[in-house]
């Protein structure tokens, strides 16, 4: 069945809302006067007003839906609904308050060729991030690492790395966070499954 051609605008404005809301909320909040607090959240009321202010006018029905509909699940609403904060993936400092968890046995990281040079020398690192971000299993880490080109997975033995001291956190939307995942830690794609540090 075809997709109805009147749906087609109101999907383009959901990326829009979606994408203003991942560069206000993780990135670059003091673009348009938006405060966030140490957890990362934002009053409801304020980003709909500086958006408004800053010729994005948003609806709370918008921004409800954004909320709602995310396949990632972004974002979150605070139990009352007035403040707002996106999940993980901020390169402003915020503290999320995740508590730490035990990971399961293996965890997976979706990237792309250009970059296993680097993480065969370095290990994964957060970059920008204030973590890295490790997928629950090889299907979200392949929709992950082809947002950027042809998706390669790396596995992550996070079980392992847990038992010898490092600390993993999940946020609200099932994304694992480490501060980093050195290279002994990993299994690329050419050597064999199994194999552990």
């Amino acid at each position: 069945m075809k997709n109805n051609p009147q749906d087609r605008p109101r999907d383009a404005r959901h990326i829009r809302v979606s994408k203003y809301l991942a560069r206000h909320l993780r990135h670059d909040p003091q673009r348009i006067g938006l405060v966030l607090d140490a957890g990362g959240w934002a009053r409801t009321d304020e980003l709909l007003a500086a958006a408004a202010a800053h010729g994005f006018p948003l609806t709370r029905a918008e921004l409800e839906a954004t909320v709602a509909d995310n396949d990632k699940q972004r974002y979150a609403f605070s139990a009352d609904g007035m403040r707002i904060r996106a999940n993980q993936g901020h390169t402003v400092a915020v503290e999320l308050g995740l508590p730490e968890s035990a990971p399961p046995p293996a965890l997976f990281h979706g990237t792309t060729p250009r970059f296993l040079a680097a993480i065969r020398d370095e290990g994964l690192r957060p970059m920008a991030r204030h973590a890295v971000h490790l997928s629950p299993d090889r299907e979200t880490a392949t929709r992950v690492g082809a947002r950027r080109g042809r998706a390669v997975v790396l596995r992550v033995a996070a079980g392992l790395m847990h038992e010898r001291g490092h600390t993993f956190q999940r946020s609200a939307n099932g994304v694992w966070l480490t501060g980093s995942v050195p290279p002994r830690y990993l299994t690329f794609p050419d050597q064999h499954c199994g194999r552990h540090p």
